[in-house]
This record gives structure tokens, C-alpha cells and sequence, in this order.
């Protein structure tokens, strides 16, 4: 599994180059610890951690803040839904589109305004796991520290047999397929992976290395001690080896840090903010958000206990920094009331147009006196005395019409309403003097 996930998407093109700004962080990091006279990597793991989430803190709170909307907004939406719910003609569709818009934009939000936030904090937390998984491709103090070793087995006669057997197996599981183990930095990639019985398996293989494998497993002990445990094993196997020892101290120290990491995981969604949350039928999502909560933490003590320690104390100091992050920006909305933060977000959607282009009030205002400027052209420029010509003009046109002709037709039907009209005139005028 490690290995799957630790080869599977740290290549990505943007994960790749996030990546490597992100080992630059850390190896920034290990170089000044260093400075000061501590070499371990739990703690350089424990800053960078809190560095990354603190940069992300604004994209956390526009995630929150539009959370908080949602869950006001979603009466609203349920009731668009309810009234077009079975309705799949064209005309529903749209008019349901546009009610959903008309809720979007009096509340100051958009569809997309929460899904933002993640797609950017995403690339960043796929990036994370490849620079805390593979140290040394991305600290040169930690790689300096393997190199002589590996120098000593690229120098072994048949050694990329020996290291791909080796690699191949558990814990490394690292296919000879997918890596190179003619390079250094497989190796050392490989080897940043070893636990103690990986060690005696190569010691066994190149008795040669004997006394230089000594030296690098108690510098990389020092590299990977924290509180007293190596990062660098898979708490499983730790757990395992004090049950055969009767070790009850091993067993505190194998257990904690996946223990941490599941409660901090816990604890660090329960404080996030879930009004929307209500078990009822008109809100199908929230079965499967509370099935979440339990098993994301329950997910987080299993990966625990399978992968190396150092990722389950990333794990477990990410999630504690998101618990301090979420009681800050708690409080902080909680100072806001909604009309606050909906009068924000309608102010920031009407910056946004005016970029674009003038305000609506503006566009409107605009459009009106185009309107009244285009009825007064047309009436201006007509004058009555160019009214009597076109009149006349079209009498002579009439007159002199082709036989047969709509025109010529006209005349007929006017001339005939012209004598009837004057017949009727001169029978009444004939009434009138008997």
C-alpha cells in the first residue's frame, strides 16, 4: 500500500512541481534545525506541518464562511427542488436554474463559491504526501547521510539483483518495474524505507557491508527518534514485536501515534461547523456526512498502524493544527452574524461586476436613456412639412397606378366609399327638406 501510494500520483504534472517547492520548504527547514544543533525529522515534519496550514488558513476560512452560507441557504434550495422535483422538460430545467440563481445572488454567493477553495488546498495536500513520505529526495541532509552506504553497494558485485529482490518485498514495495535500482536515488529512496529486519536481510546478502550499515542504522535512529519512537517502522510491526517482548511500554509507544491520529482526525471534523447537518429526508447527504465523521478517523488508526510512524504523525500534527485553526475561525464567524456576512459577500459579487464592466444599476440606467435619446431622434427628425410630401407623393403614386394592380384596386374601393358616402349624403339632405 505504502508503496502504491507513495509511486502513484507524486509524478503528477502541477503534484510534481508542488511537490518540489513544498521539499524545498522542508529542506529549508531541516537546514536550519540543523543550524541549531537538532537533526530530527519528526520535529522538521511537526513545523512544516503547521507552516502549510497556517499559509492556507484564508482559503480555510472562504471554505467555512461559504459552509455557513450554505446551510442558510439550503430552506431555499429544498423548496426550488421540492417544486420542479420529476420535472425534466427544457422550459422546468431553465426556470428552475434561474430560481437557483436568484437564491445564489441574494444571498452574495455562487454554486461554486465552496468547491473553489478546495480545488486549490487540493493539488497542495496530494503534494504533501510525497515530500513526508520520501525525505531524503527532497533534504539533502538526510540523503547525505545514506549516500555512503549506498556508494558501498553500488560498488557490490550483482547488487541491483540484490536490491531489487529486496525492494520488491515488504516493507519497500518498490517494483523493479516502476524504479531504476541502477540510480543512487532509488536506492536511497529504497532504502529510506528499511526497518531493522530490511537492514540484517541486506546485511546478509553483502556481509561486506557489515560495519557501514552499523553506522548508517544508528544515524538514521537519531534522524528518526521521536519521543522515543522510529518514525521509520510501521507501528504494526512495533506493536507486534512488544506483544512477543511482553512489552508493555512498547505497546504505549506502537499504539500512540495511530491513537493520535484517529482522535485528532475526530476531533478536528467535529469542530467543524455542521448546522446544515439535520437527519431528515429532505437533506439526503446527511446520513453519509455523519458516516464520514466516524470512519475517516477510523481510516486515519488503520493507515496508522500499516504505514511508517512519520506519516502518522503528520497525519496526527495536521489534524491538531486544523483543531487549533477551526476554534480560531469558529469564534471568528461566530462575531459575524448572517445579514453581516451576506451584505460581504453581495458587496464583493458587485466589485466583481463592476471589473467586468459597469454595475447594473448603471447598465439599466444606461439602457433607459439610449432608449429615450433613440425615440427622440426619431421624432426630431421627421418634420411635418416632409410628411405633407411623402402624403402627396403616395396620392400620385395611387392615381397613376397599373390596372390590375393592389394600388389600382384601392382606388376602387376608395372611390366607392367616396360615392356611397355621398349618395347617403344626398338622401338625408333629400329626407330633410320633405
Amino acid at each position: 500500500m505504502y508503496g502504491i501510494l507513495a509511486a502513484g500520483y507524486g509524478d503528477w504534472p502541477i503534484i510534481k512541481q508542488i511537490a518540489w517547492l513544498l521539499g524545498k520548504l522542508m529542506d529549508g527547514i531541516y537546514n536550519v534545525m540543523d543550524a541549531i544543533g537538532i537533526q530530527n525529522i519528526g520535529i522538521c515534519i511537526i513545523i512544516f506541518t503547521v507552516i502549510i496550514y497556517t499559509l492556507m488558513i484564508p482559503l480555510t476560512i472562504k471554505q467555512q464562511k461559504w459552509s455557513k452560507m450554505s446551510a442558510v441557504m439550503q430552506p431555499d434550495i429544498r423548496k426550488v427542488q421540492k417544486k420542479y422535483a420529476g420535472k425534466r422538460d427544457q422550459a422546468s430545467m431553465l426556470k428552475q436554474q434561474e430560481e437557483m440563481q436568484i437564491i445564489y445572488e441574494k444571498y452574495g454567493t455562487s454554486p461554486t463559491g465552496g468547491c473553489l477553495p478546495m480545488l486549490i488546498q487540493m493539488p497542495i495536500l496530494f503534494a504533501l504526501y510525497p515530500v513526508v513520505s520520501n525525505i531524503p529526495k527532497y533534504v539533502e541532509g538526510v540523503k547525505s547521510v545514506y549516500m555512503p552506504v549506498v556508494n558501498q553497494i553500488m560498488a557490490t558485485d550483482g547488487f541491483q539483483k540484490i536490491m531489487e529482490k529486496i525492494g520488491e518485498a515488504s516493507p519497500v514495495l518498490m517494483s523493479p518495474k516502476s524504479y531504476d535500482y541502477t540510480k543512487a536515488d532509488t536506492i536511497v529512496n529504497a532504502l529510506y524505507k528499511f526497518q531493522d529486519s530490511t537492514w540484517d536481510t541486506l546485511v546478509d546478502k553483502m556481509p561486506s557491508l557489515s560495519g557501514i550499515v552499523n553506522d548508517t542504522v544508528s544515524q538514521v535512529g537519531h534522524l528518526n527518534s521521536f519521543l522515543g519512537i522510529n518514525i521509520g517502522e510501521q507501528p504494526f510491526n512495533m506493536l507486534m514485536t512488544a506483544l512477543h517482548d511482553f512489552s508493555i511500554i512498547g505497546i504505549i509507544m506502537a499504539v500512540i501515534i495511530p491513537l493520535m491520529a484517529g482522535l485528532t482526525q475526530f476531533i478536528s471534523v467535529k469542530l467543524q461547523p455542521q448546522p446544515a447537518m439535520q437527519d431528515n429526508g429532505d437533506n439526503p447527504m446527511a446520513g453519509s456526512m455523519k458516516t464520514m465523521i466516524y470512519t475517516m478517523p477510523l481510516i486515519s488508526v488503520v493507515f496508522g498502524f500499516t504505514l511508517p510512524a512519520g506519516l502518522g504523525l503528520y497525519w496526527a500534527a495536521s489534524a491538531l493544527v486544523r483543531c487549533v485553526q477551526q476554534l480560531a475561525i469558529n469564534k471568528y464567524l461566530s462575531k459575524k452574524s448572517v445579514e453581516e456576512l451576506i451584505e460581504e459577500n453581495q458587496k464583493k459579487a458587485a466589485k466583481k461586476r463592476e471589473k467586468k464592466g459597469a454595475s447594473a444599476k448603471e447598465i439599466n440606467k444606461m439602457a433607459t436613456q439610449n432608449t429615450r435619446n433613440v425615440t427622440a431622434k426619431k421624432k426630431s427628425n421627421v418634420s411635418d412639412s416632409e410628411k405633407e410630401e411623402k402624403l402627396k407623393k403616395a396620392a400620385e403614386y395611387t392615381k397613376n397606378a397599373k390596372p390590375g394592380s393592389l394600388a389600382s384596386k384601392a382606388n376602387l374601393v376608395s372611390r366607392y366609399n367616396s360615392n356611397n358616402s355621398v349618395s347617403k349624403e344626398k338622401t338625408k339632405k333629400e329626407d330633410s327638406d320633405k
